[in-house]
């Protein structure tokens, strides 16, 4: 993100703020009824992406793919659902086969993943399909109303989707598998800068109508602890001055929401991040936060306030060592295009020299592929697999598409 000094209206010769955007109305008046009259950045991503009115994701606009700000892996293809959905057929397996088991995908995004995932499994796996209960918890009330209007259109009633939220679920209740795509990557985080020997937070403010950004202490201890339980020690004067990078503690909450509702399986997190070495590593002196708007990317979150993307890559050690002190065990972390490849993707694309297909359509077939395994973009996203009370024998046979 662009570093600015304490107190500098935030101003990017791309796009002026505009003062009549609502959110950012919103975002002031926010600022103006908080006791110290500043809030957090993840306090202002939250309200960027998720405000009820005007946030991204409850935008009107939002689209998902190819014609949209980005686009995700099942956006690409039914590929992707489709070899996950023999993962989650395995799962079941292991756990006894279930007459109950649960599927509960967090964010469904335009709902194309669950769609493949089910009709998937309908047809190849109609044993498992009839033990299913899927269930999604999603955010967005206008993604949600997208989704709904798609399985109407599609799916004929073959399954019951249940929408639910965090509440809603009974604690120790979940028999079957939590999973997500491309959801750690767009909760709020904290910005977090190294200057003059001394960790700062980023917050912001408002001034003559101007949003500034202010540097101030940490907003909570939560922030020193996460830092320590990764082993991160900004004292050993490794890093440079005017360091900046992100605290997720969001996902934090999130993992132990899950925690709380599972009684035994499965936690699925596939998402672009690195391991904590790699995160806070020196070098990485700008952090991780993007933005994401018609397709293109930078590095500015003050600008398209409501109309645009904003992440920042998942720290997957933070999810493993949180999870085992809440009681999950880490059972395996790769990489997409390995996991894919497991579950048969390198099958998929030996079948293109069949001679079943048109020269046209066999390089469509191979670039949709190729796509998801590309080592410098999809393929190299990180699937970590966690699990909660689980013998032995049943962590060891879960690991389909982990080798």
């Amino acid at each position: 993100m662009p570093v600015l000094p304490p107190h500098h209206p935030i101003t990017n010769s791309m796009n002026l703020i505009d003062k009549n955007n609502p959110l950012l109305a919103k975002i002031f008046e926010t600022i103006n009824n908080s006791p110290e009259k500043i809030i957090t950045f993840a306090e202002y991503m939250n309200l960027c992406l998720y405000d009820p009115e005007y946030g991204y994701y409850n935008s009107a606009k939002i689209i998902i793919g190819n014609q949209g700000d980005f686009f995700t892996s099942s956006s690409l293809s039914s590929d992707f659902g489709e070899l996950l959905a023999i993962q989650l057929e395995e799962f079941w397996q292991v756990l006894g086969k279930p007459s109950n088991f649960k599927l509960v995908e967090m964010g469904a995004g335009n709902g194309n993943l669950a769609l493949t995932i089910i009709n998937y499994l309908f047809n190849h796996y109609p044993n498992f399909a009839s033990n299913i209960e899927y269930i999604i918890i999603e955010k967005s009330q206008t993604l949600k109303v997208k989704q709904q209007q798609l399985f109407s259109d599609n799916l004929a009633n073959t399954i019951q989707i249940k929408w639910e939220d965090w509440d809603s679920i009974p604690d120790n209740s979940i028999i079957g598998c939590f999973f997500s795509n491309e959801l750690v990557d767009a909760m709020p985080v904290h910005l977090i800068r190294y200057s003059h020997k001394k960790l700062e937070e980023i917050y912001l403010t408002e001034k003559g109508n101007q949003l500034l950004i202010k540097y101030d202490s940490l907003s909570s201890q939560d922030i020193y602890n996460y830092f320590e339980i990764l082993d991160i020690n900004f004292d050993k004067n490794i890093y440079p001055d005017d360091y900046h990078t992100e605290v997720n503690l969001n996902a934090i909450d999130w993992l132990s929401q899950v925690f709380t509702k599972l009684k035994q399986g499965y936690l699925l997190t596939i998402d672009y991040g690195y391991t904590a070495k790699k995160y806070y590593h020196p070098q990485r002196s700008q952090g991780t936060l993007k933005c994401y708007y018609q397709h293109r990317h930078h590095h500015n979150p003050y600008v398209n306030i409501g109309s645009q993307d904003i992440t920042s890559h998942v720290n997957f050690t933070a999810l493993e060592k949180y999870g085992e002190l809440l009681g999950l065990s880490n059972l395996a972390y790769t990489k997409q295009a390995l996991f894919l490849m497991s579950l048969g993707l390198g099958d998929r694309l030996s079948e293109l020299s069949d001679g079943k297909m048109s020269l046209r359509k066999i390089l469509q077939r191979r670039e949709e592929l190729h796509n998801l395994i590309n080592p410098e973009g999809l393929g190299n996203f990180g699937v970590l697999l966690q699990t909660k009370n689980l013998t032995t024998i049943q962590s060891q046979f879960s690991l389909q598409g982990f080798y």
